[in-house]
């Protein structure tokens, strides 16, 4: 599954075009380097989210094309995550 559609399918990123942004933009990391909007995941992926001076880290634990809000959480395991990133991604 593509990079950008994986962080909004596991709404750790709301929208696909923010999360294509942020990867474009150079703030995304997966497994150390620097990854593009298409880049593939697969379950073991650590992924290093930067949206200024908030940093999020994630390790993919599985990869769905649909799943329910409720359920987006068990697709990831937070690694490191500053207050303001975990508070962004429960608001909605």
């Amino acid at each position: 599954m593509r990079l950008d559609k994986y962080l909004k399918v596991s709404r750790i990123i709301k929208r696909r075009t923010v999360a294509n942004e942020a990867c474009a933009g150079g703030r995304v990391t997966l497994n150390g380097r620097v990854a593009k909007p298409g880049a593939e995941v697969k379950p073991g992926d650590v992924l290093t989210i930067r949206f200024g001076e908030h940093l999020g880290k994630y390790e993919i634990l599985s990869v769905a094309e649909t799943v329910r809000k409720d359920q987006a959480g068990s697709l990831f395991r937070v690694l490191e995550e500053d207050a303001a990133m975990e508070s962004e991604r429960n608001l909605s």
